[in-house]
C-alpha cells in the first residue's frame, strides 16, 4: 500500500544508526504539517539512502511524500512507522526524489528488535 500527503517541513530530527544482521542501518525522521483546515503534524522515516536525501530538505519547504505505513507489535504494544520512499519538493530547494526501496539496506533488517525497557523505566523500546 502506498499513500501520498503534502505539507510543509517543520522539523528534521537527528540521524539514528545501528547494527543489524545485514550490517549498519541508518534512519532519519522528519516532521511535516498539512495545510488543511485543521493541520496535522506527521512524522516520516527515511531509511538508508533515503535518510541521506532527507538531509537535502529545509525547514519551511513544501513537500509531497509518498510513503508506506507499517505497524508491528512489541511486548503487546503496537508501533506504527511511516516509511517515505519518495519525496518531491516544491522546486524552491533541492529535489529529494527517491525510488521504491530495493532492499539493499532500504528497509531495516527483519531481525531488528528494539531492546525492551527496564522495569523502572517507562520509555519506548526504540
Amino acid at each position: 500500500m502506498s499513500l501520498e500527503i503534502s505539507g510543509k517541513v517543520l522539523q528534521l530530527l537527528p540521524e539514528q544508526t545501528g547494527q543489524g544482521k545485514n550490517g549498519t542501518w541508518v534512519r532519519r525522521d522528519f516532521v511535516i504539517e498539512t495545510s488543511e483546515q485543521y493541520p496535522k503534524k506527521i512524522c516520516f522515516s527515511g531509511w538508508a539512502d533515503k535518510a541521506a536525501q532527507v538531509n537535502a530538505l529545509q525547514v519551511g519547504q513544501t513537500v509531497k511524500v509518498s510513503f508506506n505505513p507499517e505497524s508491528r507489535e512489541f511486548n503487546t504494544k503496537w508501533y506504527t512507522d511511516l516509511r517515505a520512499w519518495k519525496i518531491e519538493t516544491d522546486g524552491k530547494g533541492q529535489a529529494a526524489s527517491v525510488n521504491e526501496p530495493s532492499n539493499s539496506f532500504g528497509t531495516p533488517p527483519e531481525e531488528f528488535i528494539p531492546m525492551a525497557p527496564s522495569k523502572e523505566e517507562n520509555d519506548l523500546p526504540f
